[in-house]
Protein backbone atom coordinates (compact mmCIF):
# COMPACT_ATOMS: atom_id res chain seq x y z
CA UNK A 1 0.00 0.00 0.00
CA UNK A 2 2.79 2.43 -0.82
CA UNK A 3 5.79 3.77 1.04
CA UNK A 4 5.54 4.89 4.62
CA UNK A 5 6.26 8.62 4.66
CA UNK A 6 3.84 11.04 2.96
CA UNK A 7 5.28 13.65 0.60
CA UNK A 8 6.59 16.70 2.46
CA UNK A 9 7.64 18.76 -0.58
CA UNK A 10 6.49 22.39 -0.63
CA UNK A 11 6.55 22.48 -4.42
CA UNK A 12 3.07 23.26 -5.74
CA UNK A 13 1.59 20.27 -7.55
CA UNK A 14 -1.75 18.93 -8.71
CA UNK A 15 -3.72 17.16 -6.01
CA UNK A 16 -3.49 13.76 -7.67
CA UNK A 17 0.30 14.07 -7.89
CA UNK A 18 0.71 14.33 -4.10
CA UNK A 19 2.16 11.19 -2.56
CA UNK A 20 -0.33 11.03 0.31
CA UNK A 21 -3.22 11.21 -2.19
CA UNK A 22 -1.73 8.37 -4.22
CA UNK A 23 -1.32 6.29 -1.06
CA UNK A 24 -4.92 7.04 -0.02
CA UNK A 25 -6.20 5.95 -3.43
CA UNK A 26 -4.04 2.84 -3.42
CA UNK A 27 -5.35 1.80 0.00
CA UNK A 28 -8.93 2.09 -1.27
CA UNK A 29 -7.99 -0.18 -4.17
CA UNK A 30 -6.25 -2.76 -1.98
CA UNK A 31 -8.97 -3.07 0.67
CA UNK A 32 -11.78 -3.27 -1.88
CA UNK A 33 -10.12 -6.37 -3.30
CA UNK A 34 -9.97 -7.86 0.19
CA UNK A 35 -13.76 -8.16 0.03
CA UNK A 36 -14.42 -5.80 2.91
CA UNK A 37 -16.43 -3.22 0.93
CA UNK A 38 -19.59 -4.54 -0.60
CA UNK A 39 -21.58 -1.94 -2.53
CA UNK A 40 -20.69 1.49 -1.02
CA UNK A 41 -19.72 0.10 2.38
CA UNK A 42 -16.74 1.41 4.33
CA UNK A 43 -14.84 4.70 4.40
CA UNK A 44 -11.41 6.23 4.90
CA UNK A 45 -10.08 9.56 6.20
CA UNK A 46 -6.67 11.20 6.57
CA UNK A 47 -5.70 14.30 8.58
CA UNK A 48 -3.45 16.15 6.15
CA UNK A 49 -0.14 17.61 7.32
CA UNK A 50 0.38 21.37 7.00
CA UNK A 51 3.22 21.06 4.50
CA UNK A 52 1.09 18.71 2.38
CA UNK A 53 -1.73 21.27 2.33
CA UNK A 54 0.74 23.96 1.26
CA UNK A 55 1.93 21.81 -1.64
CA UNK A 56 -1.55 21.53 -3.22
CA UNK A 57 -3.66 24.43 -1.86
CA UNK A 58 -3.56 26.44 -5.09
CA UNK A 59 -5.88 23.80 -6.54
CA UNK A 60 -8.56 24.38 -3.90
CA UNK A 61 -11.98 25.88 -4.59
CA UNK A 62 -13.97 26.40 -1.40
CA UNK A 63 -17.67 25.51 -1.35
CA UNK A 64 -20.29 26.64 1.15
CA UNK A 65 -19.96 25.54 4.78
CA UNK A 66 -21.97 22.54 5.94
CA UNK A 67 -22.72 21.23 9.43
CA UNK A 68 -20.55 18.34 10.63
CA UNK A 69 -23.15 17.09 13.10
CA UNK A 70 -20.79 17.28 16.06
CA UNK A 71 -18.08 19.59 17.48
CA UNK A 72 -14.38 18.88 16.91
CA UNK A 73 -12.78 22.05 18.25
CA UNK A 74 -9.31 20.52 18.40
CA UNK A 75 -9.42 20.03 14.61
CA UNK A 76 -10.26 23.65 13.78
CA UNK A 77 -8.82 24.93 10.48
CA UNK A 78 -7.38 21.51 9.62
CA UNK A 79 -7.76 19.71 6.29
CA UNK A 80 -8.84 16.11 5.66
CA UNK A 81 -8.90 13.75 2.70
CA UNK A 82 -12.04 11.58 2.92
CA UNK A 83 -14.13 9.21 0.85
CA UNK A 84 -17.52 10.38 -0.37
CA UNK A 85 -20.95 9.36 0.89
CA UNK A 86 -22.50 6.66 -1.29
CA UNK A 87 -19.26 6.22 -3.25
CA UNK A 88 -17.91 2.79 -4.11
CA UNK A 89 -14.30 2.19 -3.09
CA UNK A 90 -13.81 0.11 -6.23
CA UNK A 91 -14.21 3.32 -8.28
CA UNK A 92 -11.74 5.49 -6.34
CA UNK A 93 -8.64 4.47 -8.29
CA UNK A 94 -10.10 5.12 -11.75
CA UNK A 95 -12.30 8.09 -10.85
CA UNK A 96 -10.76 9.73 -7.77
CA UNK A 97 -12.10 13.25 -8.32
CA UNK A 98 -15.66 11.88 -8.35
CA UNK A 99 -15.35 9.69 -5.25
CA UNK A 100 -13.07 11.40 -2.72
CA UNK A 101 -12.67 14.95 -1.47
CA UNK A 102 -10.59 17.30 0.66
CA UNK A 103 -12.44 19.25 3.33
CA UNK A 104 -11.50 21.99 5.76
CA UNK A 105 -12.98 22.23 9.27
CA UNK A 106 -13.94 25.76 10.33
CA UNK A 107 -12.62 27.78 13.27
CA UNK A 108 -15.07 26.52 15.90
CA UNK A 109 -15.06 22.89 14.73
CA UNK A 110 -18.75 22.71 13.84
CA UNK A 111 -18.73 23.00 10.04
CA UNK A 112 -16.66 21.96 7.02
CA UNK A 113 -16.10 23.08 3.45
CA UNK A 114 -15.28 20.89 0.47
CA UNK A 115 -12.11 22.28 -1.13
CA UNK A 116 -11.45 19.69 -3.82
CA UNK A 117 -13.07 16.57 -5.27
CA UNK A 118 -16.60 15.14 -5.52
CA UNK A 119 -16.78 17.08 -8.77
CA UNK A 120 -20.21 15.64 -9.62
CA UNK A 121 -21.61 16.81 -6.31
CA UNK A 122 -22.24 14.98 -3.08
CA UNK A 123 -20.82 15.11 0.41
CA UNK A 124 -18.20 13.31 2.52
CA UNK A 125 -18.91 9.93 4.09
CA UNK A 126 -22.05 9.76 6.21
CA UNK A 127 -19.83 8.64 9.07
CA UNK A 128 -17.84 11.89 8.98
CA UNK A 129 -18.76 12.68 12.63
CA UNK A 130 -17.24 9.35 13.72
CA UNK A 131 -14.12 9.88 11.64
CA UNK A 132 -13.49 13.42 12.86
CA UNK A 133 -14.20 12.63 16.50
CA UNK A 134 -11.82 9.67 16.30
CA UNK A 135 -9.15 11.77 14.61
CA UNK A 136 -9.58 14.39 17.32
CA UNK A 137 -9.24 11.72 20.03
CA UNK A 138 -6.05 10.24 18.59
CA UNK A 139 -4.63 13.72 18.06
CA UNK A 140 -5.08 14.32 21.80
CA UNK A 141 -3.32 11.03 22.51
CA UNK A 142 -0.41 12.14 20.27
CA UNK A 143 0.52 8.49 19.76
CA UNK A 144 2.98 8.27 16.87
CA UNK A 145 1.15 11.02 15.01
CA UNK A 146 -1.74 8.78 14.02
CA UNK A 147 -3.62 10.56 11.23
CA UNK A 148 -5.69 7.86 9.55
CA UNK A 149 -9.07 6.38 10.42
CA UNK A 150 -10.34 3.48 8.33
CA UNK A 151 -13.70 1.70 8.60
CA UNK A 152 -14.40 -1.59 6.88
CA UNK A 153 -16.89 -4.45 6.97
CA UNK A 154 -14.49 -7.26 7.88
CA UNK A 155 -16.39 -10.50 7.28
CA UNK A 156 -14.91 -12.72 9.99
CA UNK A 157 -14.79 -9.98 12.63
CA UNK A 158 -18.50 -9.35 12.06
CA UNK A 159 -19.25 -13.09 12.28
CA UNK A 160 -17.52 -13.30 15.66
CA UNK A 161 -19.71 -10.54 17.10
CA UNK A 162 -22.60 -13.02 16.91
CA UNK A 163 -20.87 -15.72 18.98
CA UNK A 164 -18.33 -14.02 21.27
CA UNK A 165 -19.29 -11.90 24.28
CA UNK A 166 -19.22 -8.22 23.31
CA UNK A 167 -16.44 -7.63 25.79
CA UNK A 168 -13.18 -5.90 24.78
CA UNK A 169 -10.91 -8.07 26.94
CA UNK A 170 -12.45 -11.39 25.90
CA UNK A 171 -12.48 -10.43 22.22
CA UNK A 172 -8.83 -9.37 22.42
CA UNK A 173 -7.79 -12.55 24.22
CA UNK A 174 -9.43 -14.78 21.62
CA UNK A 175 -7.78 -12.94 18.72
CA UNK A 176 -4.39 -12.76 20.47
CA UNK A 177 -4.49 -16.54 20.88
CA UNK A 178 -4.99 -17.20 17.16
CA UNK A 179 -1.56 -16.00 16.00
CA UNK A 180 1.61 -15.07 17.87
CA UNK A 181 2.01 -11.86 15.88
CA UNK A 182 -1.34 -10.49 17.11
CA UNK A 183 -0.26 -9.18 20.55
CA UNK A 184 2.80 -7.71 18.80
CA UNK A 185 0.66 -5.87 16.23
CA UNK A 186 -2.08 -4.74 18.63
CA UNK A 187 -0.71 -4.90 22.20
CA UNK A 188 -3.29 -2.37 23.41
CA UNK A 189 -6.06 -4.76 22.44
CA UNK A 190 -9.33 -4.14 20.62
CA UNK A 191 -12.38 -2.25 21.85
CA UNK A 192 -15.88 -3.61 21.26
CA UNK A 193 -19.09 -1.57 21.05
CA UNK A 194 -22.54 -3.23 21.13
CA UNK A 195 -24.77 -2.61 18.15
CA UNK A 196 -25.71 1.05 17.60
CA UNK A 197 -27.21 2.92 14.65
CA UNK A 198 -24.23 3.84 12.43
CA UNK A 199 -23.47 7.31 11.14
CA UNK A 200 -24.84 9.32 14.06
CA UNK A 201 -23.41 11.31 16.93
CA UNK A 202 -24.02 8.65 19.60
CA UNK A 203 -21.88 5.98 17.97
CA UNK A 204 -19.28 8.64 17.14
CA UNK A 205 -19.01 9.55 20.83
CA UNK A 206 -18.83 5.90 21.92
CA UNK A 207 -16.12 5.10 19.36
CA UNK A 208 -14.02 8.17 20.12
CA UNK A 209 -14.00 7.20 23.82
CA UNK A 210 -12.85 3.69 22.92
CA UNK A 211 -10.18 4.93 20.52
CA UNK A 212 -8.51 6.80 23.38
CA UNK A 213 -7.53 3.37 24.73
CA UNK A 214 -7.43 1.11 21.67
CA UNK A 215 -6.10 1.42 18.10
CA UNK A 216 -8.99 -0.65 16.76
CA UNK A 217 -12.68 -0.68 17.68
CA UNK A 218 -15.27 -3.24 16.59
CA UNK A 219 -18.85 -2.21 15.88
CA UNK A 220 -20.93 -5.29 16.67
CA UNK A 221 -22.68 -6.81 13.61
CA UNK A 222 -21.31 -4.03 11.40
CA UNK A 223 -17.54 -3.79 11.09
CA UNK A 224 -14.43 -2.24 12.53
CA UNK A 225 -12.60 1.10 12.87
CA UNK A 226 -8.79 1.09 12.87
CA UNK A 227 -6.25 3.92 13.15
CA UNK A 228 -2.69 4.31 11.97
CA UNK A 229 0.26 6.65 11.47
CA UNK A 230 0.76 5.53 7.87
CA UNK A 231 -1.37 3.88 5.23
CA UNK A 232 0.76 0.73 5.45
CA UNK A 233 0.36 0.54 9.22
CA UNK A 234 -3.40 1.07 9.00
CA UNK A 235 -3.83 -1.62 6.36
CA UNK A 236 -1.57 -3.98 8.28
CA UNK A 237 -3.54 -3.61 11.49
CA UNK A 238 -6.88 -4.23 9.78
CA UNK A 239 -5.50 -7.18 7.83
CA UNK A 240 -3.93 -8.80 10.90
CA UNK A 241 -7.11 -8.53 12.98
CA UNK A 242 -9.29 -9.90 10.19
CA UNK A 243 -6.89 -12.79 9.52
CA UNK A 244 -6.89 -13.67 13.21
CA UNK A 245 -10.69 -13.56 13.17
CA UNK A 246 -10.72 -15.86 10.15
CA UNK A 247 -8.53 -18.40 11.97
CA UNK A 248 -10.84 -18.28 15.00
CA UNK A 249 -13.92 -18.81 12.82
CA UNK A 250 -12.24 -21.88 11.34
CA UNK A 251 -11.24 -23.20 14.78
CA UNK A 252 -14.81 -22.83 16.02
CA UNK A 253 -16.14 -24.49 12.86
CA UNK A 254 -13.74 -27.45 13.14
CA UNK A 255 -14.51 -28.03 16.79
CA UNK A 256 -18.23 -27.65 16.44
CA UNK A 257 -18.47 -25.81 19.75
CA UNK A 258 -16.57 -22.83 21.10
CA UNK A 259 -13.69 -24.46 22.94
CA UNK A 260 -9.99 -25.08 22.35
CA UNK A 261 -7.89 -28.02 23.52
CA UNK A 262 -4.73 -25.89 23.77
CA UNK A 263 -3.80 -22.27 23.17
CA UNK A 264 -1.20 -19.57 23.84
CA UNK A 265 -1.11 -19.20 27.62
CA UNK A 266 -0.75 -16.20 29.91
CA UNK A 267 2.80 -17.29 30.63
CA UNK A 268 3.51 -17.49 26.89
CA UNK A 269 2.21 -13.95 26.41
CA UNK A 270 4.40 -12.68 29.27
CA UNK A 271 7.49 -14.23 27.66
CA UNK A 272 6.51 -12.74 24.30
CA UNK A 273 6.10 -9.28 25.82
CA UNK A 274 9.51 -9.50 27.45
CA UNK A 275 11.30 -10.60 24.27
CA UNK A 276 9.55 -8.04 22.05
CA UNK A 277 9.66 -5.23 24.63
CA UNK A 278 5.86 -4.90 24.61
CA UNK A 279 3.41 -3.50 27.12
CA UNK A 280 0.41 -5.80 26.79
CA UNK A 281 -3.06 -4.90 28.02
CA UNK A 282 -3.12 -6.08 31.65
CA UNK A 283 -6.92 -6.50 31.69
CA UNK A 284 -6.62 -9.03 28.88
CA UNK A 285 -3.72 -10.90 30.50
CA UNK A 286 -5.79 -11.35 33.67
CA UNK A 287 -8.37 -13.47 31.85
CA UNK A 288 -5.88 -15.57 29.87
CA UNK A 289 -5.42 -19.17 30.99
Amino acid sequence: TGNLDPDTSLEIMKVLEAKFVKQFINLCFEVYHKGWHERNGGNLSYRIKKEEVESIKENFTYQEEREIGTIVKDLSNEYFLVTGSGCYLMNVKEYPEENICIIKVNEDGTKYQICWGLKNGGKPTSELPSHLMNLEAIKRRSINEKRIVYHMHATNVIALTFVLPLNSEIFTRELWEMATECPVVFPRGIGVIPWMVPGGKDIAIATSKMIEKYDAVIWAHHGMFVTGSTFDETFGLADTIEKSAEILVKVISMKGVFSKEQTISRENFIHLAKDFNLTLNEDVLKICK
